[in-house]
């Protein structure tokens, strides 16, 4: 299985063709040889960036005319261009906002949400701390609420069995959906959070920080922990029904919460219709989502969240 780099700019030069069921909404994912061509512009999540990566590699093999651009401004920054009419696809790792969706409606951008994987949000510490294997959601609060900041900087404040060591914290950065999706899970609103750490939309700043501080700590999406195993050490979350490790299971049957949660795209219904090159991607993505996400080392679709998908891309049919 290969990967891909994460958190970069990608442009790809992607190859595709129009599906022979395409009409029907992308069932078959063999190509007709139309010889389409094109440009398909995408941006968004940091967290959903490597799933359309993979798709726009794995959609190379099928039509070299198509030119799939993929970037990685946030999922804020992403719904701004894709609001303002300047991208085809939006990654996002949440749904869109009500102030996004007033964004788009005054561009007059009619949009469709179509879910395409499901991840975890994980939390980390440095592999040298040995007195944490699982937090509770109340002691995540602890640390990470608006109230503690400056106050609470040592993990003995955490919890009075925790050793008397430093508490640097590391974490995505305020235009990067995870950080909307962490704050409102784990403080009860999104956007609320202490200010004294250290944000960035790139998780390998996170990575780099948990790992160069013995009492680090962090969060971002599962399959970038698991990518980065030798340098992070996962910690379990308890939310009252005792301590679930994040994995593919427990996301997907939902008993790691709060912090399981689908990613989408955001498809313009106008680009799906008018460019034969975003329909084809689309749809080639949407039915071979079982092996792009695991490509890009995500956690898959149950079986209701693809007929979910089967039913949202249907509907850019019309």
């Amino acid at each position: 299985m290969f990967t891909l780099p994460r958190r970069v700019l990608v442009a790809v030069a992607v190859s595709g063709v129009v599906l022979g069921s395409a009409a029907c909404g992308g069932q078959d994912s063999g190509g007709s040889g139309d010889g389409i061509s094109g440009e398909v512009s995408v941006d968004g999540s940091s967290t959903v960036e490597p799933l359309s990566s993979a798709a726009a590699t794995m959609f190379r093999d099928e039509e070299a005319g198509v030119n799939v651009t993929v970037a990685t401004s946030g999922t804020g920054g992403g719904f701004k261009r894709f609001c303002a009419g300047e991208t085809d696809i939006s990654d996002a790792s949440r749904s869109i906002s009500n102030e996004e969706k007033a964004a788009c409606e005054a561009k007059g951008i009619k949009y469709t949400e179509i879910v395409i994987a499901n991840d975890g949000l994980s939390v980390v510490v440095n592999p040298g701390n040995d007195w944490i294997d699982c937090l509770t959601t109340a002691q995540l609060a602890t640390i990470w609420g608006p109230g503690s900041e400056g106050k609470v900087t040592s993990w003995n404040q955490v919890d009075p069995s925790f050793p008397n060591e430093k508490l640097d914290l590391f974490g995505a950065g305020t235009d990067s959906g995870t950080f909307d999706y962490f704050t409102e899970a784990i403080n009860g609103e999104e956007g609320a959070i202490r200010t004294d750490y250290t944000p960035s939309e790139d998780d390998n700043l996170t990575v780099q920080g948990v790992s160069g501080s013995t009492g680090a700590l962090g969060f971002f999406g599962l399959s970038y922990a698991e990518e980065n195993a030798d340098a992070v050490k996962l910690v379990g979350v308890d939310n009252g029904s005792g301590c679930i490790t994040p994995s593919k299971e427990t996301v997907q049957d939902g008993t790691y919460a709060p912090l399981g949660r689908p990613l989408f795209i955001y498809v313009n219904n106008a680009s799906y219709t008018d460019k034969p090159g975003v329909r084809a991607f689309v749809d080639f993505y949407v039915a071979n989502e079982e092996k792009v996400a695991e490509d890009a080392l995500f956690i898959d679709l149950t079986d209701e969240q693809q007929q979910t998908a089967q039913k949202e891309l249907a509907s850019l049919v019309g």
